[in-house]
């Protein structure tokens, strides 16, 4: 059966920043720094905030479960190294500002590096011996949410629901944003635990039809892929679909489109169309949660950028230091400017680099002043012109000069008017505007200013 398939469209809108994959796309992952101290955030997903299971000054170990709470929308966190509960404190968030985490401080004596789990997975791998119900537990046990950004809980996605079945599964290989290569590297490196992952994820599922997304700018991960689907004994009906470089197609409502040409209704969610969508990254943890019972403690992060001596993508535990990591790759350069968590289009930049990794950490991105000071939103900002090139790029269909002016004037029940909530973020408004208006920030404030009304945020 052919499992490779050329698909020319894609989504409308969106816009081709320059990807500057090639400072990290050929660099093998790494283990990254022994940490000696993590910081475990109890709310590393959407949902429910974790509830700590332990408490100051006791021991624990690596792959120990310390938060979880009991809602179905939620994760709970391990600890990914061995040592002592140094505090339960505030710690900075990307999102929230400062959030609770637990802070870990690491035996000196009995801290091994945890090995990565690729090697125990081959093409003879059958998905058939484990029951559905025991692969949603075991993904629920191990804590695996979104990594490729969302953090949304994985159980809840692969869980079948009556009322809305999911018939396709779509496994996104995009890697849409500049600079990030961790989803690359592990689709080449742990090519059969990627695909384990994936057909323990279709038994869990139910789903009937699975497609492999992957950007036409990744042929090697293409190929990687396509051979990997042939050897093996069962996943010939896997099929590997291939989609134009845009930013940003690795966004689920967008790779729905290009692949099935399917729109998923404003306010709805993906499975309301019998589609689920997860990220490479996490049906490799999947398969190493069922198969070597091991919950999700570590991850493949990208540290790039012109900004750092050293880029590369490293195996970190979740919880390590951001300036940490930093130092393992050589540091900063002197011409470094800004530290981003994530990429440069949703990436969020970070003043504290005690910041840690959490699960959905997959670069840390280091610009220099040049580059800053050449950006499009380096300029000063100028009246908005109605030169229409937002609602051009906009992926999602918006008007977003209007809604960021309603939420720069405080006129929120007029952002909500037009379908603030509906704004995925994506950084494309703001990537074109010759006025140089950050739309996206923005948006994003506005978006925080009704959660804070709805009492959802703290203050």
């Amino acid at each position: 059966m052919e499992i490779f398939t050329k698909i020319n469209n894609s989504f409308r809108g969106g816009v081709h920043p320059a990807e500057n994959k090639h400072l990290t796309d050929e660099r093998s992952i790494e283990a990254g720094p022994m940490a000696k101290e993590v910081a475990i955030m109890l709310s590393q997903h959407t949902g429910a905030v974790c509830q700590p299971l332990v408490k100051k000054g006791d021991v624990v170990k690596a792959g120990q479960k310390i938060g979880d709470n009991d809602a179905f929308i939620s994760a709970p966190v391990h600890s990914s190294i061995n040592g002592k509960v140094k505090d339960i404190t505030l710690q900075s968030h990307t999102v929230l500002g400062r959030s609770l985490a637990l802070v870990i401080e690491a035996d000196p004596v009995d801290n091994p590096l945890k090995e990565p789990s690729f090697a125990k997975f081959g093409a003879d791998f059958d998905a058939e011996a484990f029951a559905g119900e025991k692969i949603r537990n075991a993904v629920r046990d191990a804590g695996i949410v979104g990594m490729g950004g969302a953090g949304f809980p994985t159980r809840v996605k692969i869980e079948p629901n009556p009322t809305m079945p999911e018939r396709t599964l779509i496994i996104n290989g995009c890697e849409c944003e500049p600079y990030i290569t961790c989803d690359y590297r592990v689709m080449l490196e742990w090519t059969y635990q990627v695909i384990a992952g994936v057909k323990l994820a279709r038994r869990a599922s139910e789903c009937s039809q699975v497609i492999i997304a992957i950007e036409d700018n990744k042929p090697q991960a293409i190929e990687t892929i396509q051979t990997a689907l042939k050897n093996c004994r069962s996943g010939a009906d896997i099929k590997v679909v291939t989609v134009k470089t845009k930013y940003p197609q690795g966004s689920e409502r967008q790779l729905i489109n290009a692949v099935l040409k399917k729109i998923v209704p404003t306010g709805s969610i993906p499975p309301k169309i019998g589609v689920v969508v997860l990220n490479v990254a996490t049906t490799a943890a999947i398969a190493e949660a069922v198969v070597c019972n091991q919950p999700l403690t570590h991850r493949v992060v990208t540290v790039t950028g012109e900004g750092i001596a050293k880029p590369g993508n490293f195996y970190v535990p979740i919880g390590t230091q951001v300036g940490e990591l930093i130092e393992f790759c050589g540091g900063a350069t002197a011409a470094a400017a800004k530290v981003i968590l994530g990429g440069p289009m949703m990436g969020i930049a970070i003043a504290d680099m005690s910041t840690p990794v959490t699960k959905t950490t997959g670069a840390i991105t280091i610009l220099t002043k040049e580059q800053l000071q050449h950006s499009r939103i380096a300029g000063s900002e100028t009246p908005c012109i109605r030169c229409g090139r937002c609602l051009e790029t906009c992926p999602e269909n918006l008007m977003p000069t209007k809604i960021a002016h309603a939420v720069k004037y405080n006129l929120l029940d007029l952002a909500k008017d037009y379908f603030m909530s509906a704004c995925t973020e994506c950084g494309c408004c703001s990537y074109v505007c010759p006025a140089n208006i950050e739309l996206t920030g923005l948006i994003k404030t506005g978006k925080i200013l009704v959660a804070r009304q709805a009492k959802r945020m703290p203050q």
